[in-house]
């Protein structure tokens, strides 16, 4: 009974009962689509070639160009028409590492789980040095530290304790939280904020110019979250600017397991002097500094100049294969795509509008490469995304449809608060119920490159996923790995996603749109 309510709750919930009936899914399209989808997938495939042999794919790196050239070639050989890569930027320098350890040395011996922040430089071959932890919260405490840092391993976090896990890592979202998602009040805008004016980060600015100054060997800090040696990774800081720009100035870093670190930190707050040794060889690469997204596309016939885009971003962080980031999303969108090709060779059908992949990059340095996309094509934007004016292309777009939320199979859609799309999308949607796919919410949800589309009035959508253990155990971690993606999550994930594309590109009218924009001259956009 509770799933029945669930997925004809949204429908009501707009009043849309007579453009609910209007709309109808093809069934000869979506039985093509799952037989291709479900039963003759090839999403693991991708995913392996995508994780194993071309992961990592940090943006900026040689790995990721190489993963590049390997996407480009295999959409070509599936028969995906206009493959090419499309330059954003200036990114600024890539890096890539290619040996690291650690190991404490006193007071007596044991190898660390750690991994160097992306962007650290080389250390000059293996460094050595006592452990300091820093205690400061205002200049007066940091010159205590003043000519006693150099060639030290800072500590900058205090210890964090550790609860057992009493229940499973790993989560399917419940028929109530559906429910909840479902039944979500329409979203209110938020008020632009001046972050010019904001304060709070002029201590944590001082706090890095004064390491730098002090030149220690290596900065630590250890994960908020995650243990039993699982480490979230990411970039390193500079002293001043981007870690990405070419003459900035970064110590070496590294971030430790928590059980590593609170050992650690222990033996130092009991007085004993703990020293470790590290050695890390990384080189920066990306001369050009500019980046690129891949772009190919399934032509359309008498609607070819609309165009239906989907997507994922292909770059993901360093310290495993960036499997459920994004190698997830990427995988089924372009199994999607394959899947797409494989119904249109089977049933003779051919889309209307003009069917667009793209597979964005800079994602993790903050919609880095989407945000350029949209600015070269449909928007006038500030660098942070934020609306000054269209351009003609914009008007010709009829939907962004998004995936980056790990493992998880499909449980629905966030309309981003255009309500106008529920009934459309309801009728898409039921017949993949018995998938596990049932529920539209009005709610927005960020973080991700369907923001850069929907910031310009283009109707963007992210799917509700499931969260497997996303948070917990591999988003932007050591674990994320080709292991923990799930196959039957990730082949329902591109069958209903291939419908969505197929059934936008095959309706007389576009995707029903928002209010349009309004400019912005503050704010932080997305």
């Amino acid at each position: 009974m509770k799933k029945n309510i669930l997925f004809i709750a949204f429908a009501f919930t707009f009043s849309a009962v007579s453009l609910f009936a209007q709309e109808k899914a093809n069934e000869t399209l979506n039985d093509a689509i799952r037989k291709h989808g479900m039963d003759q997938s090839k999403v693991m495939e991708i995913a392996g070639w995508m994780t194993d042999v071309y992961g990592p794919r940090l943006t900026g790196s040689p790995m990721l160009d190489k993963a590049t050239d390997w996407a480009q070639k295999t959409l070509k050989e599936w028969g995906m028409q206009n493959v090419h890569t499309e330059a954003w930027g200036p990114f600024g320098r890539g890096w890539e590492f290619t040996h690291f350890e650690m190991h404490a040395t006193a007071p007596n011996y044991f190898p660390i789980i750690a991994y160097p922040k992306a962007w650290s430089p080389s250390t000059p071959g293996t460094v050595s040095g006592e452990v300091v932890y820093i205690q400061a919260s205002n200049e007066a405490d940091l010159a205590k530290y003043k000519g006693k840092l150099k060639g030290k391993f800072v500590f900058l976090d205090t210890l964090r304790e550790v609860s057992e896990w009493m229940d499973a890592p790993a989560k399917r979202l419940e028929a109530k939280e559906l429910l909840d998602m479902a039944n979500a009040s329409a979203p209110t805008p938020r008020p632009d904020r001046d972050y010019t004016r904001l304060g709070g980060f002029s201590f944590n600015n001082q706090l890095w110019k004064f390491l730098a100054e002090e030149q220690p060997a290596a900065i630590i800090d250890r994960n908020f979250k995650g243990d039993l040696g699982t480490v979230f990774v990411s970039g390193a800081r500079a002293a001043e600017g981007r870690a990405q720009a070419k003459d900035a100035k970064i110590i070496p870093q590294a971030t430790m397991s928590v059980e590593h670190y609170n050992r650690i930190f222990r033996m130092v707050q009991k007085g004993l002097p703990v020293t470790l040794s590290m050695e890390l060889k990384a080189a920066y690469t990306n001369p050009d500094e500019m980046e690129h997204n891949i772009i190919a596309e399934i032509p359309g016939t008498d609607l070819k100049d609309e165009v239906v885009m989907f997507g994922a971003h292909f770059d993901s962080w360093h310290s495993g294969t960036g499997a459920t980031d994004n190698a997830a999303g990427s995988s089924v969108m372009m199994e999607a795509a394959r899947i797409l090709l494989q119904v249109i060779k089977e049933t003779g059908v051919q889309p209307r509008r003009t069917l667009r992949l793209a597979l964005w990059t800079g994602e993790e340095q903050g919609l880095l490469g989407s945000r350029g996309y949209v600015r070269d094509h449909f928007a006038v934007t500030a660098q942070d995304g934020s609306f000054q004016e269209l351009k003609p292309e914009q008007a010709k777009v009829s939907a962004y449809y998004n995936l980056d939320n790990g493992t998880g199979k499909v449980r629905g859609v966030y309309l981003q608060g255009n309500t106008a799309v529920a009934p459309i999308f309801r009728a898409w949607l039921d017949p993949f119920k018995d998938l596990g796919a049932t529920t539209l919410t009005p709610s927005n949800t960020g973080g991700t490159d369907h923001l850069a589309f929907d910031a310009v009035g283009i109707p963007g959508f992210q799917f509700i996923q499931d969260p497997v253990a996303y948070s917990t155990r591999t988003h932007h971690s050591n674990m994320d790995n080709l292991d923990h993606l799930v196959e039957d999550d990730l082949k329902q994930a591109a069958t209903v996603i291939a419908s969505f594309v197929l059934h936008s590109a095959m309706r007389d009218g576009m995707i029903p749109r928002k209010p349009a924009p309004t400019v912005r001259t503050t704010g932080s956009g997305n």
